[in-house]
């Protein structure tokens, strides 16, 4: 599976609702550490596809979830994009 996609917070109770939501859509995740090149509040994010951004978006807003920010990978470390 191809982590293309980082989820990063700045509480954990945000990130384990968003883990909850996204199991419960049946998104492929998986939740990491926040990696050093992110700053944010949480020490945990969530990992996904990039296949999968555009229904991880709209779970986000829907459910109102606050997020540091959505990332990409790139030869950089990761590049946020603006939701």
């Amino acid at each position: 599976m191809a982590w293309d996609m980082l989820i990063a917070f700045d509480s954990t109770q945000q990130a384990l609702r968003t883990e909850m939501l996204l199991e419960y859509a049946e998104i492929d995740i998986d939740t990491c550490p926040t990696p050093k090149e992110i700053t944010a509040g949480c020490a945990l994010s969530i990992q996904f596809p990039k296949e999968d951004l555009d229904q991880v978006v709209r779970i986000i807003r829907s459910e109102q979830v606050e997020v540091r920010g959505v990332y990409t990978k790139s030869d950089n470390g990761y590049d946020n994009i603006h939701m």
